[in-house]
């Protein structure tokens, strides 16, 4: 992997030894739908803010929040299995972050496990921040979950774009699961026909789209 330099964002690095040295790490993730079609990613940068390690992973149909907790638990899950004892973490969910301070109660029963699997992790760490940032400081994430969405919806990336990073498969908490939503209000008109839907007009599905047969 080339490396790049990283957004400073919000904190400078600092001069220490490699053994305690603070990495930082920019997280995100999105839902389309909420729930809908879900994933993170998250860049993860040295104390002299070259890059070595991009993670991007398809959740499923999950919800915005969850998706944004599952990059924060990536990004401390890398950190503990590569020896980085000391990590900044910069997201753009106030929810996520404030929860983590301790200044947010966690009331949704889908989001404390995972809050309670986040903070057993950061424990294990001999230092450890968060902090908020809006999402223009926070692209290079975006962008990450933004493909890990598009990967999973089964889109394929345009000319020019970055190729997805490969699928991630890492044991988060399971949550309970979430409802099936239609992710578009367009009505398309059909009839079935041996147990096969048939479009009318020559229309064609987008992937990644719930449909609803209503009889007439």
């Amino acid at each position: 992997m080339t490396t790049r330099r990283a957004d400073a964002g919000l904190f400078a690095a600092e001069a220490e030894s490699h053994a305690g040295e603070w990495i930082a790490a920019h997280c995100d993730g999105g839902a389309r739908g909420n729930p809908g079609p879900a994933g993170f990613g998250a860049v993860i940068a040295d104390a002299q803010g070259v890059v070595i390690a991009e993670l991007s992973e398809f959740l499923g149909v999950r919800t915005n929040n969850y998706a944004e907790y599952s990059g924060l638990l990536a990004v401390l899950e890398y950190a503990l299995e590569h020896g980085h004892r000391r990590l900044r973490v910069v997201s753009d969910s106030e929810l996520m972050v404030k929860q983590i301070q301790g200044k947010y109660k966690v009331n949704s029963p889908d989001l404390r496990p995972l809050w309670q699997e986040a903070k057993a992790r950061i424990a294990k760490l001999d230092g450890f921040e968060i902090a908020h940032a809006l999402r223009h400081k926070n692209k290079d994430a975006d962008r990450l979950a933004n493909l890990a969405m598009d990967r999973g919806m089964k889109r394929e990336h345009r000319p020019g774009e970055p190729a997805p990073a490969p699928l991630r498969a890492t044991p988060y908490p399971k949550a309970a699961p979430a409802p099936v939503v239609a992710s578009s209000p367009k009505m398309l008109r059909g009839f079935t026909r041996s147990g096969v839907v048939e479009i009318l007009g020559n229309e064609k599905l987008p992937d990644g789209v719930f449909v609803k047969i209503l009889p007439e």
